[in-house]
């Protein structure tokens, strides 16, 4: 059965519609703008969708055999999943990935929603963007040799909370690279002639992510190819959420496995766009912030001045 369309969403594929007549050579229907997209969420905000974060959701639990299984709920067919760019807007605006697929269809692979300024590969630090509280953060790594067959940082991206790029950068390898894994990194010996030198990055990485939480998919072997520590209790990790064991029975899940199950995005199809894998980290942690939070308040309890538990760890 054809899912529901509200009726802004109607008469928005009936304008799709007429435009795609208008326009007999384009070969794909034409994505309407950032002006024509916000419009509609204003208009469904006005209308009374609640607006917050989603509770994390129990899984419902079917028995098959002697075993019980708890089925994977998805929001959308994946063969018409939206980029990371574009459902973190959706989720910005309170509109469904299940809307996005509904009203676009096929027009929504390979697509994204720039904001006030489009995404720019090696351009550094951002400038007169807002870095927030969060930044989440992405690194692409290329092959050095040795027995351990070791990695090295080539790429560094971050994003903030909104999903919004702060800094991205190809990063000269101090050691000779033996396998540049292009088709999976994205980097190649080409990309190295406007690269920055890894002091450079480090130290500008530094300066971004000090004082703020940061939010990454097993972030621990992103700082350390940066060789920079961080706080503990300043990190967020997709990687290590217990809410997310269950989308790979109990072991650690990949971000794209996450990125496809939990929000039905498609990333990685092919080359890594670190920008990509941050704004989907990124959107992971903000779809389940609260559930974080309470996760994060067992590791790291605070207690009021002059309590009791307080005066005990300053004894120890």
């Amino acid at each position: 059965m054809a899912p529901e369309l509200s009726s802004n969403w109607k008469k928005l594929q009936e304008k799709l519609k007429e435009e795609s007549k208008a326009s007999k050579d384009k070969k794909r229907k034409a994505i309407p703008t950032e002006r024509q997209l916000n419009s509609i969420a204003k208009k469904r905000r006005l209308e009374g969708n609640p607006e917050g974060t989603r509770p994390l959701a129990k899984p419902r639990v079917k028995k098959m055999g002697n075993t019980i299984a708890a089925p994977v709920a998805k929001e959308l067919d994946t063969a018409n999943a939206p980029s990371a760019s574009l459902a973190l807007w959706a989720e910005d605006n309170d509109i469904s990935a299940k809307d996005l697929a509904a009203a676009y269809g096929d027009s929504l692979k390979d697509t994204t929603v720039q904001g006030a300024q489009a995404d720019k590969v090696n351009s550094g630090l951002f400038q007169d963007v807002d870095i927030g509280k969060y930044v989440g953060i992405d690194c692409e790594m290329v092959g050095v040799g040795g027995e351990e067959d070791r990695s090295v940082l080539a790429r560094v991206s971050i994003v903030n909370f909104h999903g919004t790029q702060v800094y991205d950068s190809f990063v000269k390898p101090r050691e000779y690279v033996t396998d540049w894994r292009t088709h999976v990194s994205g980097v190649s010996p080409k990309n190295m002639a406007t690269a920055r030198t890894f002091d450079e990055v480090q130290e500008d990485v530094a300066k971004i992510l000090k004082d703020r939480i940061v939010v990454g998919h097993a972030v621990r072997n992103d700082l350390e190819a940066l060789m920079l520590g961080h706080p503990k209790k300043d990190i967020r990790d997709t990687s290590r959420f217990s809410g997310f064991r269950k989308y790979s029975a109990g072991k650690t899940p990949s971000l794209k496995k996450l990125a496809k199950e939990v929000l039905g995005v498609e990333i990685q199809d092919g080359q890594h766009s670190s920008i990509e894998d941050a704004r989907a980290t990124m959107l992971l942690f903000r779809r389940y912030k609260s559930a974080f939070d309470m996760e994060h308040a067992k590791q790291f309890p605070t207690y009021p001045p002059g309590s009791s538990a307080n005066s005990k760890k300053k004894k120890k």
